[in-house]
């Protein structure tokens, strides 16, 4: 299944592997060191951090989102939920 994570940005949700608040990351300097790190190997996309409020982290790239902790668990929850679903759709033989 897919997150939209805001600004245009989706990605598959089995490749998240943390969503962390805009201001704990800025708050902390190993955060902060590894972020600095990550945008000279070029695995920060949208790095501009003007309306950021969580940091989308991948196995592959970081995203900054302008969606907040909360909303992006719920729209993973929403995904888990769905996936967990049975499928009573009847199959028609014409």
């Amino acid at each position: 299944m897919f997150i939209h994570i805001g600004d245009d940005n989706v990605i598959r949700s089995e490749e998240v592997v943390a969503i962390i608040d805009h201001q704990i990351v800025a708050s902390s300097t190993i955060n902060e060191q590894m972020l600095f790190n990550q945008r000279k190997n070029k695995k920060v996309l949208d790095p501009s951090e003007e309306g950021t409020k969580s940091i989308v982290i991948t196995k592959d790239y970081i995203y900054y989102s302008p969606l907040s902790v909360l909303t992006l668990k719920k729209r993973a929850s929403m995904i888990s939920t769905i996936s967990k679903l049975e499928d009573y759709s009847e199959s028609f033989e014409e």
